[in-house]
């Protein structure tokens, strides 16, 4: 780890790459995205076990539910379904755009290599988030999320999104975000034409040691083969 830069959106922490760029090349980001009621320190811990090529940002969520705990928006979970503030997660979507963006800038990474990783309403926002500005990410990595039907709108075209890498892993036993919701997120990834590679686990809202190595090994081999989709950049 080494000091965050100052001015950026959100805080954050960041590990550099651990590795050295190909001569004249940046390296590429992977942001960090946490669930609610977290921090930027949960997912932080992975941080040395993710590609050493990467410059490895973790941000912390705008909103504040008490020490140490932050969310992207404010949720209930009822019964019915889930309750959520639509502006907020309207204000996030943006505010992450905006800081990766700036990170990427702040720490002389490659800006048509910038990567998001995100758990639970990590997943969510970083999933918005780049449907919303398919331009800024070159690959999504979606554990244990959903689509809102409330941000649906906000979805940039098919055509926009067309060859998006995404990588979304669920478990079938998820008792906070139930499976029903990943695969209602798969049909409309689908429909966005985005480069899907989808997966379920025998698992409940964790991040698995399997479901850790085959995203890992996604977002190497998202390296190996350059910049994403025909939108990036």
């Amino acid at each position: 780890m080494t000091t965050p830069a100052e001015g950026l959106p959100l805080v954050h922490l960041v590990r550099p790459p651990l590795v050295a760029p190909p001569e004249g090349r940046k390296p590429p980001l992977l942001s960090l995205a946490h669930g609610v009621g977290s921090n930027e320190r949960d997912l932080f811990t992975l941080a040395d076990q993710l590609d050493p090529r990467f410059v490895v940002v973790s941000a912390r969520a705008p909103l504040t539910r008490g020490p140490d705990s932050y969310a992207w928006f404010n949720v209930q979970f009822l019964p019915t379904g889930f309750v959520i503030t639509p502006q907020q997660l309207d204000d996030s979507r943006k505010l992450y755009a905006e800081f990766v963006i700036a990170a990427a800038q702040a720490y002389e990474a490659d800006p048509a290599r910038i990567y998001t990783l995100g758990f639970s309403q990590g997943a969510i926002i970083s999933l918005v988030t780049a449907l919303s500005y398919p331009r800024v990410f070159a690959g999504v990595v979606v554990l244990s999320g959903r689509i809102p039907p409330e941000a649906e709108p906000w979805l940039a075209s098919p055509e926009e999104t067309a060859g998006l890498p995404v990588f979304v892993s669920h478990g079938i036993y998820d008792s906070v975000i139930g499976v029903e919701y990943a695969r209602a997120a798969r049909a409309t990834l689908e429909r966005q034409r985005v480069d899907l590679s989808y997966h379920e686990y025998r698992a409940n809202h964790q991040i698995s040691p399997e479901m850790f190595s085959d995203l890992t090994a996604w977002l190497a081999a998202r390296l190996e083969s350059g910049p994403a989709h025909p939108a990036a950049g």
